[in-house]
């Protein structure tokens, strides 16, 4: 039988205890390791999103009015009316000088008088000319005569009475009228200019709507529909609500994009010219949604933090899709039944100890 030496004995048995000593001062160090971060912890939700389909496209009048005027050689005497003022049907917008067109008026209708007082002395001569035609006293020469003269002055008078009318309508022109309610988006009258046919005096939106004309490619015009919703971001940012009132019948060869017409409500705080974007809701589908605040951005890449059972996280690259207030959807990447860091992802690492705190639901 083989004997050790006290010595050969110690020797052996030092490597053990050295171990045990090592064991003991990780598991401290376990038991003693602190949360890089507190956390709130949410699960996905499986939710039914609608599908949207985003487009731009200007603000313009749903309608516009061109004001001008027929007179010619007319001062214009007074301008009411300027950009941007609500007007209603029948207001008086400008008005031209009628002196010279009243002096007009009242010589026509001067002979109007004249001409009925000449169709009456003509018509006495024709009816005694007709009482004196069995008798001989008259010549059939000198009775047509008299009944040609008749139908003379009757022309005269419808003539003088056309003139008379004409000029009056002339005299109207001199007021200028807005044919409909709306709102004036330009103003070329001046006063002291010189009427010319045709000119444009004032541009009026009607009714004061406007529209969306929305651009949208040509493969997805058949998924729009009228009366469909549509929200449009303003400037400030916030959404606005408008429906689709009509779908271009053509598209545009060189974009391939066609036109949606989607009217704006009164109230939309837009202005015709501005440019906006917005998106149709289109039928809906299963979404994965988790607050967006759960989504880290790096390198180039989303992330989750996933908190295991152990509290340490695990980074997830996922792949997300559509937005929906403070919520995105998750394409791939993610189970159903995960718990993610609500918050903070940006300052943990993968294998990071976290403390759990009563998990919170988000609003959908």
């Amino acid at each position: 039988m083989k004997h050790f030496k006290p010595a050969s004995l110690i020797a052996l048995l030092l490597p053990l205890v050295a171990l045990s000593g090592c064991g003991g001062k990780q598991e401290a160090q376990a038991a003693t390791a602190k949360p890089a971060l507190t956390v709130q912890v949410v699960t996905p939700r499986a939710e039914s999103w609608p599908r949207v389909l985003a487009a731009s496209g200007p603000v313009a009048a749903w309608q516009e009015a061109s004001i001008g005027t027929e007179l010619a050689g007319i001062r214009l005497d007074e301008v009411l009316v300027n950009v941007g003022d609500t007007v209603a049907k029948g207001q008086l917008l400008a008005r031209y000088s009628e002196e010279s067109m009243r002096a007009d008026l009242a010589r026509l209708e001067a002979g109007v008088a004249e001409a009925q007082a000449a169709l009456e002395k003509a018509r006495l001569d024709a009816e005694s000319a007709d009482r004196l035609e069995s008798s001989g006293a008259l010549s059939k020469q000198e009775i047509r005569s008299v009944r040609t003269q008749a139908t003379v002055a009757e022309a005269r008078l419808a003539s003088a009475v056309a003139q008379r009318d004409a000029q009056a309508l002339r005299l109207r022109y001199a007021r200028v009228l807005a044919p409909d309610d709306g709102v004036i988006s330009a103003r070329a009258a001046t006063v002291g200019a010189v009427a010319a046919p045709g000119t444009e005096l004032f541009r009026l939106i009607r009714r004061g709507r406007l529209e969306w004309r929305a651009e949208v490619r040509a493969d997805a015009l058949q998924q729009i529909r009228r009366g469909m919703r549509a929200s449009i971001r303003r400037l400030d940012g916030n959404p606005l609500t408008g429906t689709v009132r009509q779908i271009a019948p053509s598209v545009a060869t060189d974009t391939l994009n066609g036109i949606v017409y989607v009217d704006l409500p009164a109230s939309s705080g837009l202005t015709a010219g501005m440019f906006v974007s917005g998106e149709f809701e289109l039928s809906a589908t299963a979404a994965l949604a988790v607050p967006e605040s759960a989504v880290v951005f790096r390198n180039g890449n989303r992330y989750v933090m996933q908190v295991g059972a152990d509290n340490r996280v695990r980074e997830l690259k996922v792949q997300v899709g559509r937005r929906r207030g403070t919520d995105v959807e998750v394409l791939e990447g993610l189970a159903a039944g995960a718990r993610l860091a609500l918050a903070g992802g940006a300052f943990l690492n993968d294998g990071d100890l976290v403390q759990v705190v009563a998990p919170v639901a988000a609003a959908p």
